[in-house]
């Protein structure tokens, strides 16, 4: 087994190419975010429950947009914080078939792909001035995807938070699993 910075190991075999890439290895900073999705948590409760001793219609109304917002972030910050305490990303070949999980929580549904119909296999390039891959990049999201390849007119990506290295060494390593055996 090869083993790729903290968070990524790769298993080659004879028909077998396996990658696991964990979410993240800092502790700190899972910590900080669990501290941000309580006070979120709480924040929001606080709003719900005096949501129903305001009598005021305009009040109500601002209440309702505010508490529609701290829903939708609830949700991303909850997800995010599942995905970096419980999750991986899986990639495994085998068989002329690339199989793609994003398990979390020992469970996830299996992506299965043909390598006779996967194209234009590459890393996707991080620009340091954009503020969107900026953000992608970021501890405090799911996302990020730095791998791609494209099956049936689809864009398929991988490879969340990894670093350029990383995301050159994975490449490299399906790279060779795939046209070395060919």
């Amino acid at each position: 087994m090869k083993v790729i910075g903290k968070r990524i190991s790769i298993l080659h075999k004879e028909n077998l190419l396996s990658i696991v890439i964990l979410p993240t290895t800092d502790k700190k900073k899972l910590n900080l975010m669990f501290l941000w999705l309580f006070a979120w948590t709480v924040c929001g409760v606080i709003v719900l429950v005096n949501y129903f001793k305001m009598y005021d219609k305009d009040t109500r109304v601002f209440m309702m947009v505010y508490l529609a917002f701290w829903a939708y972030f609830e949700f991303k910050i909850a997800r995010a914080f599942m995905w970096k305490r419980n999750g991986k990303e899986k990639i495994w070949i085998q068989n002329d078939t690339i199989h793609y999980q994003r398990e979390l929580n020992k469970k996830g549904k299996v992506k299965e792909y043909s390598l006779n119909l996967v194209d234009d296999f590459k890393i996707i390039d991080v620009s340091n001035t954009s503020w969107a891959d900026n953000i992608n990049q970021s501890f405090w999201v799911k996302g990020g995807e730095r791998l791609e390849f494209i099956s049936q007119g689809r864009a398929i990506r991988f490879g969340m938070q990894i670093n350029d290295e990383e995301a050159r060494s994975v490449f490299n390593e399906i790279n060779k699993f795939i046209f070395g055996k060919k």
